[in-house]
């Protein structure tokens, strides 16, 4: 028998909230499955289960706020007659829904007790799940899945629950709004949080700015990294924003004090010479749609990645007065939440990703972080951390180490500058890049060397 526990998701987490269970008593578990939503300080995330066997007992209940390392769920290795004269389904209906088919259905909002599973023994699969979707009345989803955790938008089943996104039903609930009256504007109708505000608006009842994009302008990760800053709104956001807000400040800024008294930071910095990249950039997208086109940042990343393995002095984490370096590069990337704050979330095994691929996880991790539908692994596994604050027309950003890990990069603007080369002046892309590091880890040597092997790699960037 193993206790699954509130696990830690990050260095300056000290408890989360229960949000939603996604699995009940008489399911088998796997390693790695998704079986619950966490409310932290910082954001909303999907959290694994760390044991395997049949979920014996749930320990606590949907709303409820628990330190870290508390009991939430009793998972046995096999059922017991304990389970049975619980009430727990027979072995024989434990598989019927697994947790992650489940947790599908959940997002596309499909009844899975109205779907005749095609799998094992009658279990419920994902293809089941999917078919159930696409056979609603209404638009099938794109592609009959929906990418997880982009939004959260909830489809109705059969049943007719309106499909709107979490964010929408709260602000509807905040203004006294009954949201089956709005039309809907977001996938397959979907009732948006904008949808809301343009419905109350047009009531003339004063309503909460809508949501201001960070870095100044829309990103889906095509433009640049995600910014560390954001744009204001032109009003106040709802109490409940405002609310997590200050949450979010409080933990963010007992972090960054901890990491300035304890970490004795050096920094170091380097112009970054894009003209290689660059020109080899616009060349490969030449030949590629727009969809699918290359992007400086997703260079400057798998760059960064690169280096940090060939200097583990600043890839890892140190912990109990002992620097343990990283074998993988999870590589965290400073994302701009939509009210304020941020979090820095993990692209993991960076440097063995394709420079598309990375790309792609990219934008995927961007969307995901502000839908507040980040995974524990995510959150919890940075190795090395990347701010940017090029999208504010900044041209350099020193960073602050976020413990336990070693090193942080910041990138500034791309812009052109002028340059002089075997005695000739001109004009090249160029990025001022940072190094924020722990002297107790590496010196300047090494961290010089750092820096000076991201700009070797970016001269050759058909080898990245």
């Amino acid at each position: 028998m193993g206790d699954f526990r509130m696990p830690s998701l990050g260095a300056d987490m000290e408890h989360g909230k229960m949000v939603e269970w996604l699995i009940k008593p008489g399911d088998f578990v796997h390693r790695g499955d998704v079986v619950a939503v966490v409310d932290t300080d910082k954001t909303v995330m999907d959290v694994e289960s760390f044991e395997e066997g049949v979920v014996a007992e749930l320990l606590v209940d949907v709303g409820t706020t628990v330190p870290i390392g508390t009991p939430l769920a009793r998972i046995t290795q096999t059922p017991d007659d304990d389970a049975g004269h619980a009430g727990h389904q027979p072995p024989s209906q434990q598989a019927q829904v697994p947790p992650p088919v489940r947790h599908l259905a959940h997002q596309l909002g499909v009844d899975t007790s109205e779907i005749r599973g095609t799998g094992k023994h009658g279990a419920v699969t994902r293809a089941d799940v999917e078919r159930a979707a696409a056979a609603r009345p209404g638009p099938a989803p794109p592609g009959a899945t929906a990418p997880p955790g982009l939004g959260a938008e909830e489809a109705p089943p059969a049943g007719g629950r309106i499909r709107s996104s979490p964010r929408a039903r709260r602000l509807a609930d905040q203004l006294g709004i009954d949201i089956g009256t709005v039309p809907g504007t977001g996938p397959d109708g979907a009732v948006t949080e904008g949808d809301i505000q343009r419905a109350v608006r047009g009531r003339g009842t004063p309503v909460p700015a809508e949501e201001a994009l960070p870095a100044g302008k829309a990103l889906p990760a095509e433009e640049a990294l995600p910014a560390e800053g954001a744009a204001p709104a032109e009003e106040a956001p709802p109490s409940e924003a405002q609310d997590r807000l200050s949450s979010l400040r409080r933990a963010v800024g007992s972090l960054m004090t901890r990491s300035k008294k304890t970490i004795p930071h050096y920094y170091l910095s380097t112009t970054l010479d894009l003209r290689a990249a660059i020109a080899w950039m616009l060349l490969a997208n030449q030949q590629r749609p727009v969809a699918s086109r290359l992007v400086p940042s997703a260079l400057l990343l798998k760059a960064t990645a690169l280096a940090a393995r060939e200097v583990p002095e600043v890839n890892g984490f140190f912990t109990d007065g002992v620097f343990r370096p990283s074998s993988s590069v999870h590589l965290g990337v400073a994302v701009a939440l939509r009210h304020g704050g941020l979090v820095a979330p993990a692209i993991h095994d960076a440097d063995t990703l394709a420079v598309d691929v990375l790309m792609q996880k990219l934008r995927d991790l961007v969307s995901r972080a502000r839908a507040g539908r980040l995974q524990r692994s995510e959150m919890a596994d940075p190795t090395i951390t990347v701010t940017n604050l090029g999208d504010l027309g900044v041209e350099a950003v020193y960073g602050v180490i976020y413990p336990p890990q070693v090193a942080m990069v910041g990138l500034g603007k791309v812009m052109e500058q002028p340059w002089a080369h075997d005695g000739m002046l001109g004009v090249r892309a160029a990025v001022t890049a940072t190094l924020s590091a722990d002297h107790r880890v590496s010196d300047g040597l090494r961290g010089a060397r750092f820096l000076a092997r991201i700009d070797e790699l970016l001269q050759k960037p058909e080898e990245l």
